[in-house]
């Protein structure tokens, strides 16, 4: 991999690029699940519950309360998104 996490710099495009890097890491993870026969949803659930976890363990309980009460209205607005379609 050319991208390099461990550089120094800590600026706006470094950010996006480690958010770059670390999304491949986890679309590999997910296929790579999902090839193994797991259930997306299954797969989808340990993400999330992972995701929060270590959001719980870093921010703290209330923070994370607060940012998790903000997301039906970002769901709704479709910045979660990916595909056209709407189920």
């Amino acid at each position: 991999m050319t991208d390099d996490v461990h550089d120094d710099d800590d600026g706006p495009d470094d950010q996006e690029r480690q958010k770059r890097i670390a999304l491949n890491v986890m679309l590999d993870a997910w296929e790579d699940a999902l090839s193994q026969g797991i259930e997306p949803e299954i797969v989808a659930t340990v993400a999330i519950t992972a995701a929060v976890t270590d959001m719980v363990d870093r921010h703290g309980e209330e923070n994370m309360a607060k940012i998790m009460e903000s997301l039906p209205g970002r769901i709704r607005a479709g910045e979660y998104t990916l595909r056209s379609g709407k189920s």
